[in-house]
């Protein structure tokens, strides 16, 4: 048989990958091992500190400060998770919190200032609420995945081992908590703990028709010495994802896939604002305009010292124009 390279994917356990998991879809050249068996967190560290894997589904803001610092790492524009984030953001119930500028002067918890999560809430609730990030004491949880010299101006104080920044919300120590996860006490239904925004879905659709952005979360990030050993393997992953993504959103169309009364309405929703592919990959018009907004956080909120451009951050992955099995005679 044809030797193949053997490669670790660490990702999470999402549809549009499905294919490439259960087989149905391979990377040309390429035997690979795929890690779905850890949160986002423990994945992006092991890689970013340790270079555990290959390739990696990797923070976007965690990324951009990795290459500020010339970590040896690069990424194709593949982005298997996305996310609106007003719904992310929670208050505690007896602080007379009732709208975006009553957090200024306020205490608000993070896990990390470095969580891409948690830089498009700041950069959100600055542009578009008035909600300027030096306004706010920070408190953070854990340590970034990459090493930053913040400014110095930036109230930020670093919580101790035992403490949780949603307990904290729920006991009333902190004001708020934005956070990338629904937090365990809303959960719960601790009466404590609320939403900030209650009608967040209707927020986060004026926000994409006012900005086109459905912000991008994370990147697909390569160790930057597999790249220099085989250049060619960055266009085979992306075209493999590419195909997987396409093979899991047709069969996603399909309302008898997933146990919800009203899936394919809520499908149907989706397509009418976000369009026929709000998950698409490459440098398009639309991700360019995401990814120059998340460049211009990082930048402004003081986790990266330079703004690098696109073709800076991302690998070529085309293979020449019209070029490729969908031009084939």
């Amino acid at each position: 048989m044809p030797k193949k390279l053997p490669l670790t994917l660490a990702c999470g356990d999402y549809e549009i990958v499905r294919p490439l998991i259960d087989g149905t879809v391979e990377v040309d050249g390429v035997d690979l091992t795929i890690l779905t068996d850890m949160d986002s967190a423990t994945r992006h560290w092991r890689f970013l500190r340790d270079g555990e894997f290959d390739v990696a589904e990797v923070s976007g803001s965690s990324y951009l400060a990795a290459r500020d610092n010339d970590w040896p790492f690069r990424a194709v524009p593949v982005f298997l998770h996305r996310r609106f984030r007003l719904g992310f953001m929670f208050i505690n119930t007896a602080k007379g919190i009732a709208k975006p500028a009553d957090l200024i002067g306020r205490k608000v918890g993070v896990k990390t200032l470095m969580t891409t999560a948690v830089l498009w809430m700041r950069g959100i609730l600055q542009y578009e609420y008035g909600v300027p990030l030096k306004s706010i004491e920070w408190f953070a949880e854990l340590e970034d995945d990459v090493e930053v010299s913040l400014p110095k101006d930036l109230k930020l104080t670093r919580l101790s081992n035992e403490k949780s920044v949603e307990t904290m919300l729920a006991h009333g120590e902190l004001d708020a908590v934005l956070h990338s996860d629904l937090i365990k006490p809303f959960l719960a239904k601790d009466a404590r703990v609320a939403r900030l925004f209650p009608s967040y879905k209707d927020e986060e659709i004026a926000y994409y028709k006012k900005t086109g952005i459905f912000p991008i979360m994370h990147v697909m990030g390569l160790r930057q010495s597999l790249v220099e050993q085989h250049p060619w393997v960055a266009v085979n992953l992306y075209k493999a994802f590419n195909e997987a993504k396409a093979i899991a959103m047709k069969r996603m169309q399909n309302p008898r896939v997933v146990p919800l009364a009203w899936y394919r309405e809520a499908w149907e929703e989706q397509e009418t604002i976000l369009g026929p592919d709000p998950w698409e990959y490459g440098l398009t018009e639309n991700n360019r305009n995401n990814l120059d907004t998340l460049i211009g956080y990082s930048h402004e909120q003081g986790l990266i010292k330079k703004k690098p451009t696109l073709e800076q951050l991302f690998l070529k992955v085309s293979q020449g124009h019209k070029r490729g099995t969908e031009f084939r005679i």
